[in-house]
């Protein structure tokens, strides 16, 4: 029987323009265009054989037969809606969406997670990975943690981690340039770099006293993580973010031959949260979590 229902579209342009009797200020609250609104009522009464509104010069006004229909569309909204808030506070309990770059996700958070799962197994922990934008007051996000300035708008936010830049490369690309004796050497190597990232090779090379007019040339990828496969691969020399190379180092994967020169980096790891959920025993979970494995994190780099 419920194929005979009229799409919900239209019912939320419908209850939308009748409430506010305009299909400007409907198409205002929906985010859509006045047309799109007019579309779905027009489908809306086509579907129902009957005429919803009366178009006047200036203004519209619901016939009688709508007035009955928005009663009733309105009371059915209602109960979905109410419906739908029970199921997501009942799912918001357990699960826990972390929002996280790429690079970030990819070799220091995701390796890590399962720790924070054994300690508190009463969470459903869901991963969100990219480097987009995401709006954490829709609620589809409880946190994220951005790679970046540490002010963003509407949220709260929290610097957690700071970073470095030092050049990285496998230990057999070293080993093939000689072992690297000194910065200059570099000269020789394939450079490998990070878009958009200010704390660049230039930098580097003004920090480490020599000439870097070479510095430019070189493959450049979207995303550091990507600049340190390559490295891991053999192709070059990257200058590795301390945070992101930090397990390639331990494992061996990586060496950094020259450490002792370390560019602070313009931006760091902020914990992003919405007004008012910093208590949220989810929320305080996790950035109690963080503390613990970030002090472990810096204490071994040290």
């Amino acid at each position: 029987m419920f194929d005979r229902l009229p799409p919900l579209q239209t019912l939320r342009a419908f209850e939308a323009t009748g409430r506010l009797l305009s299909m400007t200020l409907a198409a205002e609250e929906l985010h859509v265009t006045h047309g799109a609104v007019s579309r779905h009522i027009k489908t809306l009464e086509n579907h129902l054989g009957v005429a919803l509104f009366q178009r006047l010069t200036r203004r519209i006004v619901l016939t009688e037969a709508g007035a009955d229909f928005l009663l009733a569309v309105t009371r059915v909204l209602r109960e979905l809606t109410k419906e739908s808030e029970r199921l997501r506070a009942r799912d918001s309990v357990t699960r826990l969406k972390i929002n996280a770059s790429v690079s970030f996700a990819n070799k220091w958070l995701a390796p890590r997670l399962h720790r924070l799962k054994a300690l508190h197994p009463e969470l459903d922990v869901h991963l969100d990975v990219t480097d987009t934008y995401v709006d954490l007051n829709d609620g589809e996000v409880d946190v994220a943690i951005r790679f970046g300035s540490g002010r963003y708008p509407r949220v709260l936010a929290e610097r957690i981690l700071e970073e470095t830049v030092t050049p990285v490369c496998s230990p057999e690309y070293r080993e093939k340039k000689g072992g690297l004796p000194s910065v200059a050497s570099l000269a020789g190597c394939t450079l490998l770099h990070e878009d958009r990232m200010l704390a660049n090779w230039e930098q580097w090379f003004a920090l480490a006293g020599v000439d870097g007019a070479h510095s430019a040339r070189g493959p450049a990828y979207s995303h550091g993580s990507m600049a340190i496969e390559a490295a891991i691969r053999g192709e070059g020399v990257a200058l590795g973010r301390s945070v992101i190379v930090a397990d390639d180092i331990v494992a061996g994967r990586l060496v950094a031959p020259f450490p002792q020169f370390r560019l602070k980096v313009e931006r760091g790891h902020d914990l992003v949260y919405r007004i008012g959920s910093k208590d949220d025993p989810k929320v305080r979970a996790l950035r109690d979590w963080l503390a613990d494995e970030i002090r472990l994190f810096l204490a071994n780099e040290a």
